[in-house]
């Protein structure tokens, strides 16, 4: 038995933003690859109208964890990759394709993003409800299509399992040079530990793109929050470190290189 699907307008569904996040991610590269893999940095989440009233919010603040559903901005709809139907996702290496639809790849027919954050608070910003958020993987003006809360009793599944992605990545040790750490201390005095704790969460999550071969000259760069953040890998000691080098202001992309993340290098981005 066949089914009909039914038809759709030429332009197909019409969806509005209801909300933009604030975030650190300036630029694609460093973004966790996952939510909650970095559960300290924290986001606003700025609603927009109609929906930027306490009313539309009233009893969230019963739920400790919420799925926003967004959209890939970063990505060029005209994308050849949006069009593709394999991907080669960074845990198995970005050498070997699966489907997209088995991944989480940005590079998707619609663009549509689904994440679980924190929901830290609410606060009322002349009369505007602004959701905090931690634990976000958001590029700097995201926007939200839709919220919904986290419920633990069905979203929980204890048994669920993916042979691609089966436990979290590993990490590696992050340390600070003593410029990078004096950086910090002076443009974040009074919160420059929790800063740091922020920082070292997003790097140790390895951003290099899967295929990058391991160098310990190059030097890797990325805009988070106002600093534009310098950092080596350091792979031949016994323990294999990321060293952050400075926390300067950020520079133009043009004096970055034409990959805008890597210094002395023009690689692409894998995500």
């Amino acid at each position: 038995m066949t089914h009909e699907i039914p038809s759709l307008t030429e332009e197909g569904f019409v969806l509005k933003p209801i909300g933009c996040v604030h975030a650190c991610y300036k630029e694609r590269f460093a973004i966790p690859r996952q939510p909650m893999l970095a559960p300290s940095v924290t986001a606003e989440l700025e609603l927009l109208p109609p929906y930027d009233t306490q009313e539309a919010i009233r009893g969230l603040e019963s739920t400790t964890h919420l799925w926003l559903q967004f959209v890939f901005h970063g990505i060029n709809p005209k994308s050849e990759g949006n069009k593709a139907s394999t991907v080669r996702p960074p845990r198995l290496g970005g050498n070997q394709r699966v489907g997209v639809l088995a991944t989480r790849s940005p590079f998707r027919a619609n663009r549509l993003g689904l994440s679980v954050v924190k929901l830290n608070r609410i606060e009322i910003r002349k009369g505007r409800p602004w959701l905090i958020i931690q634990g976000g993987d958001f590029l700097d003006q995201t926007p939200v299509l839709d919220i919904k809360p986290y419920l633990p009793y069905v979203d929980a599944v204890t048994t669920a399992s993916c042979s691609i992605a089966n436990h979290a990545p590993e990490t590696l040790r992050v340390v600070l040079s003593n410029q990078a750490t004096d950086q910090l201390k002076r443009a974040e005095p009074k919160h420059w530990t929790l800063r740091m704790q922020q920082l070292i969460e997003i790097l140790q999550q390895d951003p290099r793109p899967a295929y990058q071969s391991e160098d310990d000259d190059r030097v890797y760069a990325c805009q988070l929050w106002e600093f534009d953040v310098k950092w080596q890998y350091c792979v031949k000691d016994i323990e294999p470190r990321i060293v952050v080098l400075s926390l300067d202001k950020p520079i133009s992309s043009k004096e970055r290189g034409t990959g805008g993340s890597v210094l002395n290098s023009n690689i692409q981005q894998a995500i």
